[in-house]
């Protein structure tokens, strides 16, 4: 048995829904599906959740939404008269229209999307509609309650052989609408295939599975067969922007493999995710993901390594102006932070002057314009020669390494470099490590 949530792209109209329900219909262990809002049909088109929020915005303010919301209302029966449904939605539109001229909360607003778009898709499989409110829970501080959700969530389903939940959203104590962060639906997915028991958890995307670079920067990127949840969760955190990184947790938990598919293509094999891969790969690396615009901090202090608390300091400081540090490099006798800049907008100044009140260090320097990349893969450890394989890439295109840091499990390098670097660092380090075809 299969879960099966397809993203906005794949909803966007009523030739991609027919896709949808193509994949659906061709397989019968695919009995849950987990529906994203419509997406954008073309470049310069809008999401409909950004559409909803706008109605949002516009009652807030005492403006109107009568032309926004018409134009939802038009995309939604678009799709239902393409695919020729006899479905008559005006009640659900005209209680959505009434909830926000009442003043809902921005999340109930958020949901809207999917909550339509899973009535649609229900109706068209055959399938039972199961609102998600009514089995996705967080607790009143707004976290997600996985223990009540698998309970109840379960429970639903063993008395709903096929249905269709639509994604992002749950509910908190008190009945409101609580929503996950954007591209939730990832989660939702996730959260139905472990309380289904689920022997796999499809994600249906516009991609033909996980790249091993950015396919923008490396026109020839190879797609990754198989990749562990170690792996995704790295890759993801440095920018691979494929499946919401919160997704992982439910089904890694559950052992349940993740296959990322795409709709477009539905021959493609994709890309599976598991706990672990024993085969032996091609490639040392798995895949290179990275991000720009970040501040290196780089602390000198001479017997750094015999001050009791030098690191605490450091790092209370940050905390005490409200900042995260993505990472922190170190030596004997040297220390570096490295913060996403636009957290220490308006920051530094005070924050360096803190540093030096609080450990008094023999040299302070920040580097701004910093890119950081990460290259990933499980098999680095058995490989000798991957970071010299890697280094020599770069220096071989000229480009100077600011900082480098390698995990503890050695599953990764991370190098920072100038953001002017960062396209020709990725190509560099991609062309070291894969050859052309």
């Amino acid at each position: 048995m299969k879960v099966a949530k397809f993203g906005g792209s794949s909803l966007a109209n009523s030739a991609q829904v027919q896709k949808v329900l193509d994949i659906v219909r061709a397989d019968p262990e695919r009995r849950y599906v987990v529906p994203s809002a419509p997406g954008k049909r073309h470049p310069d088109d809008d999401k409909i959740t950004d559409l909803l929020l706008y109605c949002h915005e516009l009652a807030s303010s005492g403006e109107s939404i009568e032309e926004v919301f018409g134009y939802i209302r038009g995309r939604y029966q678009q799709i239902i008269d393409g695919l020729g449904l006899k479905l008559n939605m005006d009640a659900a539109f005209d209680e959505v229209y009434d909830q926000i001229l009442r003043g809902a909360g921005r999340d109930y607003c958020a949901s809207r999307g999917e909550y339509l778009s899973g009535m649609v898709l229900a109706h068209a499989l055959g399938y039972d509609f199961l609102d998600a409110a009514q089995v996705i829970f967080f607790n009143a501080r707004g976290v997600f309650d996985s223990d009540r959700t698998q309970q109840v969530l379960s429970a639903a389903l063993r008395e709903h052989p096929r249905a269709v939940i639509p994604g992002f959203y749950g509910a908190y104590p008190d009945g409101r609408i609580k929503t996950f962060s954007r591209g939730g639906s990832d989660v939702t997915g996730a959260v139905v295939a472990r309380a289904a028991g689920a022997e796999e958890y499809e994600n249906w995307t516009d991609v033909s599975g996980f790249m091993m670079a950015d396919p923008h920067i490396v026109s020839n990127a190879r797609c990754i067969d198989t990749l562990t949840y170690r792996e995704l969760r790295e890759l993801s955190y440095m920018g691979a922007q494929v499946l919401h990184e919160d997704s992982i947790f439910p089904v890694r938990q559950a052992g349940i493999p993740i296959h990322i598919r795409n709709t477009n293509r539905p021959e493609d094999p994709g890309t599976l995710i598991v706990n672990r891969v024993d085969e032996r790969r091609d490639h040392v690396i798995t895949g290179i993901a990275g991000r720009k615009d970040f501040t290196l901090i780089m602390i000198e202090k001479s017997m750094m390594n015999n001050e009791l608390g030098f690191g605490r300091r450091v790092l209370s400081v940050l905390e005490a102006h409200g900042v995260s540090f993505e990472h922190m490099p170190s030596g004997i006798d040297s220390l570096s932070v490295v913060a996403q800049s636009k957290v220490l907008a308006g920051k530094i100044h005070e924050i360096l002057a803190d540093i030096r009140e609080s450990v008094d260090p023999d040299h302070i320097e920040v580097v701004e314009h910093i890119s950081i990349i990460a290259t990933v893969g499980q098999g680095m450890v058995r490989s000798p020669g991957t970071a010299a394989r890697l280094f020599s890439g770069l220096a071989e295109h000229n480009i100077n390494v600011r900082m480098i840091d390698q995990g503890s499990s050695e599953m990764n390098i991370i190098v920072g470099v100038e953001d002017d670097d960062f396209e020709r660092a990725v190509r560099a380090i991609y062309e070291s490590f894969v050859p052309e075809a």
